[in-house]
């Protein structure tokens, strides 16, 4: 859902209108763009960006950006990054090569040879951080261990068809007054084999039965919704809540939505700067243009329509541009005032006049 409200909308791209040689940058960068298919690799990659922290695009002709191919995000072992070390600092200064699995060949890859996405990178690994890495990892404090809570949340949904299992088929506890050994045994057996529906035993002699049910008072709603509720905290966006939870309004999902926002709105800025740097910068730069004069860039969404003023339907309509007025221009829509369509009604007769008085009905 994240990746989707970040580069599902698509992009479009422009480029300096004042460069003598704009045309032909905008027709190299859309040509590069749908060579790569760039518009679905942006929505791959946002994923596994946005849900582990990194992503990695390998350049099939290094010396020369012709195409790009995904890696599996497993793929790279470590990243490699050389250090500023003076006295008592070492620092990461930059990435160096990045080692790849034995799984994917054990290479080492030249740091230009890949393009890496990364969120968050919060150590010295070089990796990134995505948002599952709460759900997924255990918490170590002191001593003390919490398991992740994907783990957790994992388990008891594993555990509920058991407590379902359980007392919707109770066991039954037989008790058997001066019953011998072996009719012991008899019993013992028959329970530890019966049906996941519980089982009734009979004894002929003297005895009792007690049906084995749950203490009312042991009440788990309370933390299994706490649970929850971080589970979906982790994952940064309120929209489950807003398909599972009755009572969450709409007012309420367009604040949670508002936050949410936040979250994407640097990941739509840090998409777009990469791409701008790092695909269409050296795009251009291989066609021999100069991308500072060019200026390439991405914008999200559709491009927007212009729109033409009623003045310029007028002052259209004096030079002859628009014969004999059409609907649409003599019935303007100006909009809605108390839930009434308001129109300006324009007379061709009047069209024709050099100084024109309207009646707005």
């Amino acid at each position: 859902m994240l990746a989707a409200s970040a580069v599902g909308a698509g992009f479009y791209t422009t480029v300096n209108e004042n460069y003598e040689k704009a045309a032909e940058a905008k027709r190299i960068v859309d040509g590069f763009n749908e060579d790569v298919n760039l518009d679905a690799l942006l929505c791959d990659m946002a994923r596994t960006l946005i849900a582990c922290g990194n992503d990695f695009w390998l350049k099939l002709t290094p010396e020369r950006l012709t195409a790009l191919q995904r890696l599996p995000v497993d793929a790279v072992e470590r990243v490699e990054q050389s250090f500023i070390e003076e006295k008592a600092l070492k620092i990461p200064y930059k990435v160096e090569s990045y080692k790849l699995r034995q799984a994917y060949g054990g290479q080492r890859l030249n740091a230009e040879a890949l393009i890496h996405w990364r969120m968050n990178c919060l150590d010295v690994s070089g990796y990134g951080t995505g948002v599952l890495q709460v759900l997924l990892h255990s918490l170590a404090f002191g001593g003390d261990k919490r398991p992740a809570f994907a783990w957790m949340k994992s388990k008891i949904e594993r555990i509920m068809p058991r407590i379902f299992e359980k007392y919707a088929g109770p066991d039954v506890l037989a008790l058997l007054e001066r019953a011998d050994e072996n009719t012991i045994k008899l019993f013992e057996q028959a329970i530890k084999n019966r049906g996941e529906e519980g089982a009734w035993l009979f004894y002929s002699g003297k005895g009792d039965i007690r049906p084995v049910t749950i203490d009312p008072r042991a009440r788990f709603e309370y933390y299994v919704e706490h649970l929850i509720n971080q589970f979906y905290l982790g994952c940064e966006t309120p929209l489950p809540r807003l398909f599972s939870t009755p009572g969450f309004t709409e007012a309420s999902a367009q604040a949670a939505l508002e936050l949410q926002n936040m979250l994407i709105r640097p990941i739509q800025r840090y998409i777009k700067r990469q791409i701008e740097r790092e695909i269409f910068n050296v795009a251009l730069a291989q066609a021999g243009l100069d991308p500072l004069k060019a200026q390439p860039r991405l914008h999200w969404g559709a491009p927007k329509t212009r729109e033409v003023s009623l003045a310029d339907m007028l002052r259209a309509a004096e030079l002859g541009l628009i014969r004999g007025v059409p609907k649409e221009l003599r019935e303007i829509r100006l909009g809605t005032m108390g839930g009434e369509w308001r129109c300006l009604r324009l007379r061709t007769a009047d069209m024709k006049r050099p100084t024109a008085r309207f009646t707005v009905h």
